[in-house]
């Protein structure tokens, strides 16, 4: 059975925008929430430095103090970790929401804070999530003398109509700018989010945008279908929900939408996409992600490789390699429990993962990268009840690397991944 680690990644959810997208199903605060006098932003920034201190103490109580060890990129969740002997973190990661909106003073404190209790590696990823607009990408140069050394775009586009239709309120302009101003500010990864399967976006559209985005030099593309989910249909939302009710105007967005997305469509979006990058020396290490060398998001491989991360903030997820934690999305109980309640940590849920989930996920999650699983997991559940009926659907393929035979999702296995991941679980 897996034994608990100490996190090698921390997420911290910065949840305020200046609007909320029609399709967004992130946490987020937007309106008055993120700016003007009622904004509620230097109370969360405070209760999220009190979490911090809680999740550390209790990290302190189960692996000793932070930074007793020497980091290791490469070490994997099946490594010894000693009492006292708790390693800094490799990666920081700033979501949200529009983090970006926060003040670099603010970044600045919350990394100190981090550093203090955590731990931070030297060479560590620090990434925070921006928009690209001028009035939303803040002072890059500011966010890289705090400590952040990756930006993530919400750039979804490229085409200006596209942006009006999803209700992104930069332009195509805007992406441009933001990528210079980061590169002159020393950022030394910049990331674009790209979005297909876009209502009205011809294959040509979706070319297009790749193109244009090409063009910008990123380090790194993550390049997703359009996703229309309803979660309060799942049940994800509610007092102890890590998701927030979707607005009525939203839904409407979302039911329009979806009749005007097409499968075939996607497919050869996603197709010409990996053909594309590949060409123009990205790799697909992830199922949605490209990079070029060296510039493989550390924090998200963290999350597929099934190492511990740590997170604080309104519906953010933690996972120690046994049980995964949330906390609940709902602002003023998070606040309230923080601020005003001497403090204690915020309200939310757990899951500890049976011995069959956890072989389940280690599975699925291993085959989202390009790197596969060895051939040897076929031999055992539950690879092995579908690995015959995925190479013959031509799903799967095997593959050799330095010697070891492994097993890899095939670009049809990639757009029919839901289908082989749910027969495994």
């Amino acid at each position: 059975m897996s034994q608990p680690h100490p996190p090698v990644a921390l997420y911290l959810h910065l949840p305020f925008c200046v609007a909320r997208c029609p399709y967004c199903d992130f946490v987020v605060y937007a309106g008055s929430d993120a700016r003007g006098p009622r904004a509620r932003t230097e109370r969360l920034h405070a209760a999220l430095a009190r979490e911090l201190e809680l999740r550390a103490d209790a990290l302190d109580a189960r692996f000793g103090p932070a930074g007793a060890a020497s980091p290791s990129a490469d070490a994997r969740p099946d490594a010894a970790s000693p009492i006292d002997a708790r390693p800094p973190l490799t990666s920081v990661y700033f979501g949200g929401g529009t983090p970006s909106l926060t003040s670099p003073e603010w970044i600045a404190r919350l990394m100190d804070a981090v550093r203090a209790r955590f731990g931070v590696a030297a060479d560590a990823e620090v990434t925070l999530e921006a928009n690209p607009g001028a009035d939303e990408r803040g002072d890059l140069a500011a966010f890289r003398r705090a400590g952040v050394n990756r930006v993530s775009f919400g750039a979804q586009s490229l085409d200006a109509g596209e942006l009006r239709r999803l209700g992104r309120r930069h332009s195509p302009k805007d992406v441009a700018a933001a990528v210079e101003a980061a590169r002159a500010g020393g950022i030394g990864s910049v990331n674009l989010d790209l979005l297909y399967d876009v209502p009205g976006q011809s294959e040509a559209d979706w070319e297009a945008t790749l193109r244009a985005a090409l063009v910008l030099g990123p380090d790194h593309l993550s390049l997703y279908a359009l996703t229309l989910d309803d979660p309060d249909e799942e049940g994800l939302t509610g007092a102890g929900g890590d998701h927030l009710p979707t607005p009525p105007g939203a839904r409407r967005w979302r039911e329009r939408a979806r009749a005007e997305q097409d499968d075939d469509r996607a497919a050869a979006q996603y197709t010409n996409a990996t053909e594309m990058l590949a060409a123009r020396g990205l790799r697909g290490y992830e199922i949605s992600n490209w990079a070029r060398p060296g510039h493989e998001s550390r924090h998200n491989l963290a999350y597929w490789e099934r190492r511990s991360y740590e997170a604080v903030g309104p519906g953010a997820h933690a996972f120690d390699g046994v049980v995964r934690r949330w906390n609940s999305a709902a602002m003023e109980p998070y606040l309230a429990a923080l601020l005003e309640s001497g403090p204690v940590l915020p309200p939310g849920g757990s899951e500890t993962l049976t011995t069959t989930d956890a072989a389940a996920e280690r599975v699925i999650l291993a085959l989202r990268l390009d790197e596969g699983v060895p051939a040897s997991w076929a031999a055992e559940p539950p690879l092995g009840e579908v690995r015959e009926w995925a190479e013959h659907s031509g799903l799967l393929e095997p593959f050799g690397v330095g010697g070891e035979q492994r097993l890899r999702l095939t670009t049809r296995g990639r757009l029919l991944s839901n289908e082989l991941f749910a027969r495994l679980v």
